[in-house]
């Protein structure tokens, strides 16, 4: 058995590095017929290479358009040869069966790559050029995401995470793809927009009050890890996954990237969305209906406004009526809430009625 999982892991590490060889065959190629070589890449932030499916979310179109990245031009010769410097980072480590993380890329050339978020964007860059998902490539990133609950594992290098503590919450693992061995006896999972309501909901020691779940933060707009942490749970465990997000324009959006996917990381949407996420709270109409005081309450800025607006129009919204009533609501009041806002009616109202009352009766969208 063993044999054959290094077998098909050979073969796996084979194709990906053929990838790479084709591209600067390509290259090669282009130099001995006197040619400049150009890099094609898909061009991963216009709407217009989108399409929606509802079981996957936001999804690349296969006639995406492309940007090229010219080695003759002054204004693309430094990606050219960052591009170039990322693939030989990429190969060596893939033939040798070793990972690193984007800050060892930076590190390895930090002249070159002039900043972080450089290199984080042509890890990225490489892997949809390429259609093979970062991980594969063998790039790490270093997870910002935190979860805890009713939940054990082994990560692959056979350490084992226990998230139950109720004090202290567990790092999101850097290699998800590596996880195994995961036990549970959670009902559900809640994403947490912020890292402070999750520190609340630790301090109250909300898993293990009400019924056995997990809770996971992306702290904020989410970054791979913990996308791909919620998704591995959802394919594994088969349990509801519920979002908790502030009431306004920007929390709503991170529900989305969860659910739906983001036009950035489309090429990879198959791995990263959970089409069945739920909207828990907190929830316009709930600001209403809990008579939220007026003074806890914030009115929608112009830019506020302009992204309701703008996430109204997503294709994935006429699939989602119940969504879009809520986001409507918004729009005619004009008022925006935070998590916290609930503290207004009393200190511990969130972990004593709100979540337990809404997960008992079913207060969802």
């Amino acid at each position: 058995m063993l044999g054959h999982v290094d077998l098909c892991t050979q073969t796996h590490l084979k194709e990906i590095l053929n990838h790479i060889e084709n591209v600067i065959l390509g290259i090669v190629t282009s130099l001995s017929n006197n040619e400049a070589p150009v890099l094609s890449l898909p061009n991963r932030s216009s709407w217009a290479n989108i399409s929606f499916d509802s079981a996957i979310g936001l999804q690349m179109s296969s006639g995406s358009s492309i940007t090229t990245i010219r080695s003759d031009c002054p204004s693309s010769a430094t990606k050219f040869a960052q591009i170039l410097k990322v693939l030989s980072v990429v190969y060596r480590l893939v033939q040798s069966n070793s990972y690193a993380t984007k800050r060892d890329i930076y590190y390895n050339d930090t002249q070159l790559f002039g900043s972080q978020t450089t290199v984080d964007r042509i890890v990225d860059d490489i892997s949809c050029m390429l259609k093979i998902p970062r991980r594969s490539l063998h790039v790490l990133a270093t997870s910002k995401g935190l979860i805890s609950g009713d939940l054990c594992y082994l990560e692959e290098d056979g350490t084992r995470i226990d998230c139950h503590s109720s004090s202290n919450a567990v790092a999101v693992s850097s290699n998800i793809g590596g996880i195994r061995n995961i036990v549970s006896s959670a009902k559900f999972v809640m994403i947490v927009e912020k890292d402070a309501t999750f520190q609340r909901l630790l301090d109250d020691n909300f898993c293990t009050k009400l019924s056995p779940c997990i809770i996971i933060t992306g702290k904020g707009m989410p970054d791979v890890n913990s996308r791909l942490m919620v998704r591995k749970l959802w394919d594994t465990l088969h349990i509801p996954i519920f979002a908790l997000v502030d009431a306004d324009p920007h929390g709503i959006e991170i529900m989305c990237i969860y659910k739906y996917g983001s036009v950035a990381m489309s090429f990879e949407a198959h791995s990263l969305t959970v089409p069945s996420v739920m909207w828990l709270g907190l929830l316009p109409s709930d600001l209403q209906r809990l008579r939220v005081p007026d003074d806890a309450l914030t009115p929608l800025s112009k830019r506020d406004e302009s992204k309701l607006n703008s996430l109204l129009k997503r294709p994935y919204l006429t699939s989602q009526p119940g969504w879009q009533k809520e986001m409507e609501l918004m729009q005619q009041t004009k008022v925006k809430a935070e998590i916290q806002s609930l503290a207004a009616i009393s200190p511990d109202f969130l972990t004593s009625t709100y979540l337990p009352n809404k997960l008992r009766y079913g207060g969802w969208v």
